[in-house]
């Protein structure tokens, strides 16, 4: 049996009128009079206890939270409406805040984490002090639209639940901790971080990753028919859906005042999330891993960190105070290979 919670991190229950989240916080910080707190939001396949090296890591003076977003990790495994965007996972995460009386709170996300922090933004601006965004999905979602985020197509074929991985899902529910090509352990070796990067933690980083919920309702989600390439189009249920740009924009961050100073952080071999990433299905096709492609003038691959930079570059001329660190020799997971870069960035955007 692998223990998975670090020694000086806590396991506590929040139960608010949304849902009882699973959080881990630092033992030292019940006591302490924080001057700061930082909340970590997770990404897709994962949970809180990716997040604990660098919560230990973190000043005394700070309170370091991480929250299980629904279906993951040890929170409910609530349904995921993805009409609404990522709104439940945001709106999940701002009552926990609520309900533990933190006030406005420095924001991480990591990937799909980040479209929840930026949600949060959005919608409950008063709770952000500072956003930080790590390896984030695009404003404009994943897949399925062009540089300036129209859709490519009007139903965002290609995009949503029915893009997973049917095998990968199964390896999930069945709780595979093999290194098999394609397990969980695989995905994380060759997706979540750069070749050649070895952590002592694997086997946590592996259970986070199998407490996953699949189904419909969680992960992946459903999917509905199309007419264009590659023949589906993303559903209403469950998680890919949530970022599906149908439901996800936003883009409107740059008009939200006051504006928080704002880190995006990122690895320069990420494998999930960049220009030519090879969890989009219009870089497959491209690719001639998914057979017949349509070509670049109509499923072009999503060009993400373009469209991430263009809308911070108009953060920034609004009047928000933004930082942007790539990291070399990194991949998906820069608070893993690059801590103390990480951990450095984030206190200088927190000003301590």
């Amino acid at each position: 049996m692998v223990e998975t919670i670090f020694p000086g991190i806590r396991v506590r229950r929040v139960t608010t009128p949304r849902l009882t989240a699973n959080v881990l916080e630092r033992e030292a910080d019940a006591a302490a009079d924080a001057v700061r707190t930082v909340v970590f939001v997770h990404g897709n396949v994962s949970s809180s206890l990716f997040w604990q090296p660098m919560m230990l890591d973190l000043p005394g003076d700070m309170r370091a939270i991480a929250v299980d977003l629904r279906g993951f990790g040890d929170s409910e495994p609530l349904p995921v409406d993805a009409s609404r965007g990522v709104r439940d996972f945001s709106d999940d995460v701002a009552s926990v805040i609520h309900e533990l009386d933190l006030g406005a709170v420095h924001l991480v996300g990591w990937s799909m984490g980040g479209g929840v922090v930026m949600q949060l933004l959005l919608d409950r601006p008063e709770l952000v002090a500072s956003l930080t965004l790590q390896s984030t999905v695009s404003p404009f979602g994943f897949g399925g639209t062009a540089v300036d985020g129209s859709l490519l197509a009007p139903d965002a074929a290609g995009t949503g639940g029915g893009g997973a991985n049917p095998d990968f899902v199964a390896r999930l529910a069945s709780g595979d901790r093999s290194d098999e090509p394609g397990s969980p352990r695989a995905v994380y070796r060759s997706s979540y971080v750069a070749p050649g990067f070895v952590s002592e933690h694997e086997d946590v980083w592996v259970e986070s990753m199998l407490s996953t919920r699949t189904g419909v309702d969680n992960y992946p989600g459903d999917a509905t028919t199309s007419d264009s390439w590659p023949g589906f189009a993303p559903g209403t249920r469950g998680v890919l859906n949530t970022m599906a740009p149908t439901v996800f924009d936003t883009s409107g961050i740059v008009g939200v005042e006051p504006k928080p100073p704002l880190l995006w952080i990122h690895g320069s071999q990420d494998a999930i999330v960049g220009d030519a990433s090879f969890f989009d299905l219009n870089q497959l096709g491209k690719a001639a891993i998914i057979p017949g492609w349509p070509g670049d003038e109509v499923a072009p691959p999503q060009q993400m960190l373009v469209q991430t930079r263009a809308v911070l570059d108009r953060y920034a001329a609004a009047g928000g105070a933004v930082t942007e660190l790539e990291l070399e020799n990194c991949g998906h997971s820069p608070h893993l290979e690059k801590p103390a870069e990480f951990r450095t960035a984030l206190l200088e955007l927190l000003g301590a």
